[in-house]
């Protein structure tokens, strides 16, 4: 079920690296090299393929660019929040 504004700018007060705009939740997360944002970007996924749920994302270098929606909601739902949550603590595993 889409959420409605309110209610993701209430969830994203738990993730200070992302924000909402375009319908969709993002986050930059920045590596020392290539070769550590390539691993985390292996271990994100492995973890959205166990929940069936997928980023648009982008990588240049060291930059990884993460975008979430629910394509089926057309917007933002409690599945992109526990996606990014997962992704939260893989790359903190990684820094």
């Amino acid at each position: 079920m889409k959420l409605d504004d309110a209610t993701i700018e209430k969830k994203l007060l738990h993730f200070p690296d992302w924000e909402y705009h375009n319908n969709a939740i993002h986050a930059e997360f920045e590596f020392d090299n290539f070769k550590d944002c390539f691993s985390a970007m292996s271990r994100i996924a492995f973890e959205c393929e166990a929940q069936n749920h997928h980023p648009d994302w982008t990588n240049v270098y060291n930059i990884l660019k993460i975008s979430l929606s629910t394509h089926d909601a057309d917007g933002v739902t409690n599945k992109d929040f526990k996606l990014a949550e997962a992704i939260e603590t893989i790359v903190e595993v990684e820094e």
